[in-house]
């Protein structure tokens, strides 16, 4: 070999060694960003450094088929965001804890108190509560391989639900009423199912509220919060002193998946 082969040898062993020397050198930082994301994405974020919060890429479905299940569809858009393979109709079906309304010969109702069951449902009925609902997502999460689960919260402001869960990327299912209306008693029956979560016995009255809707909260700002909303079929906006008042009409009622 030459001295003009051997030098052409050696470029080629100097640019082969620089090739290889930079391939590691992507390699250690492509590990290192990814160790930082799963280090942000572990590590809870300080809520007092946001006036406004929107939790990005959640899905919203349309209240469409199942026109009474708004508590099914934001259970669904929860549950989808997380990743999970359900959609609204097989939760409906399989996962949804309900019970009929019934009536006597003179008619009067009977049905269940709705912390305990979904009164009728999703398709033609009147609505469930935080508790029932938590109890109902958790039957389906149950059967997949994850550890999170369904938890109701009860009387937590929903200032304090955007600084504990949305500012952390976790969206929250609240209780309010469909565009902020005002609530008002529309039906009752006599409670004839009950269990752990009940808040009245057999033979109590259980007063539905027309207007009674469940939407997801997903962000903030200083005049408004956020909600994927399945009756508008988009991402809605409504007042924050008109929400904190149908949210505490309907109990002050939430739940959250983690």
């Amino acid at each position: 070999m030459d001295k003009s082969q051997k030098k052409q040898q050696l470029i080629k062993t100097v640019v082969l060694m620089f090739a290889l020397l930079v391939l590691v050198v992507v390699f250690v930082l492509i590990n290192k960003s990814n160790t930082d994301k799963i280090a942000v994405s572990t590590q809870k974020k300080d809520a007092q450094q946001y006036s406004a919060y929107m939790i990005a890429s959640m899905p919203v479905l349309a209240q469409e088929e199942l026109s009474s299940g708004c508590e099914v569809y934001a259970a669904t858009v929860v549950m989808q965001y997380l990743g999970f393979k359900i959609n609204e109709f097989d939760f409906a079906d399989k996962y949804l804890i309900k019970k009929p309304i019934s009536y006597s010969l003179d008619y009067y109702r009977f049905g269940p108190d709705m912390n305990s069951a979904y009164a009728g449902d999703a398709y033609e009925g009147y609505g469930i509560y935080a508790p029932a609902m938590a109890k109902s997502m958790n039957s389906y999460l149950e059967t997949t391989d994850t550890k999170m689960r369904a938890y109701d919260l009860k009387n937590i402001a929903l200032d304090t639900l955007c600084s504990e869960y949305v500012v952390n990327d976790i969206p929250v299912m609240v209780w309010a009423t469909t565009y902020m209306m005002e609530p008002y008693e529309k039906a009752k029956w006599t409670i004839d199912y009950v269990d752990e979560n009940a808040d009245s016995e057999i033979g109590d009255t259980e007063v539905w509220l027309q207007n009674e809707h469940c939407l997801v909260l997903m962000g903030f700002d200083k005049d408004n919060y956020y909600f994927c909303d399945s009756v508008s079929g988009e991402v809605s906006m409504y007042d924050k002193e008109v929400t904190n008042e149908r949210y505490a009409q309907l109990g002050s009622q939430a739940i959250v998946i983690k």
